[in-house]
């Protein structure tokens, strides 16, 4: 579809109309140039839009689109495509790649370089699949105490999916990586919506590049990708936060340098220690690019506000993920953590995607009750007490609900 279609399918297929507070606005930085910022008024309430090829999600902004998913959906293996989360960082978004003309642009330190169209990728390279969790490095941002600007994501910023395609490192090897290559350069569809703005353009060293887990996808849980999830194809990196799973992926360039990008330099930084921990009083004064996703859980079921009845057995559900090691144990406290049982883990679908998992609870009495829960990674991380940080990346705490019994 052309741009005004899309539009016009934007704001009349919609549960609730776009509202007037984010139309038109686009992101800044904050004054340290250390996030995205998008300024008073211009994170929406948590009302439900319907974007093309998407259900109702819940609106953050709209230009560009930040779409979270209500966590009724994170109840199965994998997150349904119309479902799945929505994070761009520029206002020019793609809404019409036309095949016969597309091209993934392969150049920089290559003996080769390649232009190849999406039947290309298809026919000229093995597929292959891997079930992997995408997460914006946002996510459960709203939840930080105390408050840090950007996107006020609840949990409902990530999506578990089977995904297709080919492997990074087959399409560099057909282009021929020169000895003196130490990163890929990564690029979109997507544009800035003024020259001041940085382009989205994001890096990986090229061993992790050429690892053979990262991959170049076409499809999505066995369907083309959704436009607003990166159609045609996006870079999928196992285990790591989404802002390397670069979207309508239109250029690969093979440097014999780091790149040098707002995007990398002064964007999704956290503090340069294993916690990604700082007192909001004493920021750390040292930051690295954040990369592995955390061992992490939460409810899924109660949903907020959800009653429940003393007596009657109620099935409490989560998911649960960490960056590649494999969820090894979930457990629960339905008494403010002074005991613990453990829950019953779903199917294991691969070291990359979540775990569901659940039990059964039958609340004694009346009363109000926290719930809390926690998981351990294969390699024994687990989720801590606390945690803060400036940009309100990569939370990691043990999750705790309050629920009322009737």
């Amino acid at each position: 579809m052309d741009r005004r279609q899309f539009v016009r399918l934007l704001t009349a297929g919609g549960s609730v109309a776009i509202g007037h507070r984010a139309w038109g606005r686009t992101p800044g930085f904050s004054a340290d140039g250390a996030f995205p910022y998008f300024g008073e008024g211009v994170v929406a309430s948590r009302e439900l839009v319907r974007y093309p090829q998407k259900t109702d999600l819940i609106l953050l902004t709209d230009r560009p689109p930040q779409l979270e998913t209500p966590l009724r959906y994170f109840q199965s293996d994998l997150t349904p495509n119309d479902a799945f989360f929505v994070r761009w960082h520029l206002s020019g978004i793609p809404t019409n790649v036309d095949l016969h003309t597309f091209r993934l642009e392969v150049n920089g330190l290559v003996q080769k370089p390649l232009s190849l169209s999406l039947s290309d990728l298809k026919t000229r390279f093995k597929p292959v699949s891997v079930v992997a969790l995408a997460q914006c490095a946002g996510n459960s941002r709203s939840l930080f105490e105390p408050r840090v600007p950007g996107g006020q994501w609840g949990n409902g910023a990530m999506g578990n999916a089977r995904w297709t395609g080919v492997r990074l490192k087959d399409v560099l090897d057909e282009a021929g990586v020169k000895a003196g290559a130490v990163q890929v350069g990564l690029r979109g569809l997507d544009v800035p919506p003024m020259p001041a703005t940085p382009v989205f353009q994001k890096s990986l060293e090229i061993d992790h590049a050429r690892d053979g887990e990262v991959m170049i996808a076409y499809e999505m849980n066995d369907s083309p990708l959704p436009m607003l999830n990166g159609f045609p194809i996006r870079l999928v990196v196992p285990g790591w936060f989404s802002t390397y799973w670069v979207k309508s992926l239109s250029s690969l360039t093979v440097l014999d340098q780091p790149l040098k990008t707002f995007w990398m330099d002064k964007a999704y930084r956290i503090p340069d220690n294993p916690d990604a921990n700082e007192d909001p009083q004493h920021l750390a004064a040292a930051t690295v690019s954040i990369s592995l996703m955390p061992v992490h859980s939460i409810f899924v079921s109660p949903e907020p506000g959800e009653q429940l009845r003393a007596g009657e057995s109620f099935t409490l559900k989560g998911v649960a993920n960490d960056g590649g090691s494999g969820v090894r144990r979930v457990e629960l406290s339905t008494d403010g953590g002074q005991t613990w049982s453990d829950a019953t883990l779903g199917t294991d679908l691969g070291k990359y995607s979540w775990r569901t998992w659940q039990a059964e609870w039958t609340p004694p009495a009346k009363g109000s009750y926290r719930l809390m829960v926690r998981a351990t990674a294969g390699d024994g991380q687990t989720q801590r007490s606390s945690q803060w940080n400036r940009s309100g990346y990569q939370r990691d705490v043990i999750e705790d609900m309050d629920v009322v019994v009737a």
